[in-house]
């Protein structure tokens, strides 16, 4: 077993970030200097100069863990959470928008409440309204379907302790919900305020698009409570569709049998009851699939993630050159 050489592991799951990178370390070094500390950059696959601008910069403890393609930013985080080594590991987006000066008050608080997970809340989020709401609906279908009452789920700028987050299984698009899974598994959270900011350079990889995937996530997060884990996302998306659909048709033919119109013979009825059907049908199919490829990742001790490889300054080649080191997945 390794021994931890650092206090604090900083992951860094980055795309298409290359003008952030130079800034972000700068802030991470002035406010991390009292801490031993490794950065570690995962690269899902950019398409800029990320990797490069990363490699520029001569720091033993900096890492870059570069992935063969983009499996997104849960993927990313795991590949980060398994290679780190620190006693708390610290999560955060690479767009500038967290703060690292807040990780060290959020350290002093994990260390003096004993607390698993500490976990930041955005109060004054500098975000289009457009890009909250997947969050916002992400918050309220969690406080209303769980026991954790947490004001910003969303928030990337999390720390963990290291048996926590080394307990975490991520798959698919499961970051959203770190928190709960961490809460799953028994860990203690809290939260605290901390600072946003507007993202400077380059576009947000966030939008609409993601409403559909949260509550998908959700619904299967609540199966996991009493099952096991796994994400469902296009058969998912499918069965809410034709639920949604069945339900408004059965919800319009009660109006008109409340009326007093007859609806026993009406095609539209078996229609919509149909769509219900066929909609749990594809809710149990993608449950089924996804406990299938979970049992296929750990029966075979797989990840479902590739690394090209791990790139790092070393002590004695910092003058010189660099050392690429090659991590077999």
């Amino acid at each position: 077993m390794i021994e931890s050489l650092y206090y604090l592991s900083v992951i860094i799951p980055v795309y298409n970030e290359e003008q952030n990178i130079k800034p972000l370390i700068e802030k991470i070094q002035k406010s991390l200097e009292k801490f031993s500390y490794q950065v570690i950059f995962v690269d899902d696959c950019s398409t800029d100069n990320t990797r490069e601008e990363i490699k520029k910069i001569k720091n033993t403890n900096i890492f870059l863990i570069e992935l063969k393609k983009n499996y997104g930013q849960s993927m990313a985080l795991a590949a980060g959470i398994d290679f780190a080594i620190g006693d708390y590991i610290v999560t955060l987006d690479g767009d500038l928008q967290n703060d690292p000066t807040d990780i060290p008050e959020m350290v002093e608080i994990a260390e003096q409440g004993n607390w698993d997970v500490v976990t930041g809340v955005r109060n004054k989020r500098k975000d289009s309204f457009f890009k909250t709401i997947p969050s916002k609906i992400a918050n309220f279908l969690i406080r209303k379907l769980t026991n954790l009452d947490l004001k910003d789920q969303g928030c990337a700028l999390k720390i963990f302790t290291k048996e926590t987050a080394k307990e975490l299984n991520l798959y698919g698009e499961m970051h959203r919900f770190i928190n709960l899974l961490a809460y799953l598994n028994g860990a203690r959270i809290t939260q605290v305020n901390v600072k946003h900011h507007h993202r400077k350079f380059g576009k947000s990889k966030y939008g609409l698009g993601r409403t559909l995937k949260v509550v998908n996530d959700l619904i299967l997060i609540i199966f996991q409570r009493k099952h096991l884990q796994k994400p469902i996302y296009l058969f998912g998306n499918i069965g809410l569709l034709f639920f949604s659909l069945g339900t408004l048709i059965n919800l319009y033919l009660l109006v008109v049998k409340i009326m007093g119109n007859k609806i026993g013979d009406r095609p539209l009825l078996t229609l919509g009851v149909l769509f219900i059907i066929v909609g749990i049908q594809f809710f149990t199919m993608g449950i089924i699939i996804d406990l299938l490829m979970r049992t296929y990742f750990e029966s075979q001790k797989k990840r479902p993630y590739k690394i090209r490889q791990i790139f790092n300054h070393t002590d004695s080649e910092a003058a010189k050159g660099t050392e690429t080191v090659h991590y077999n997945s």
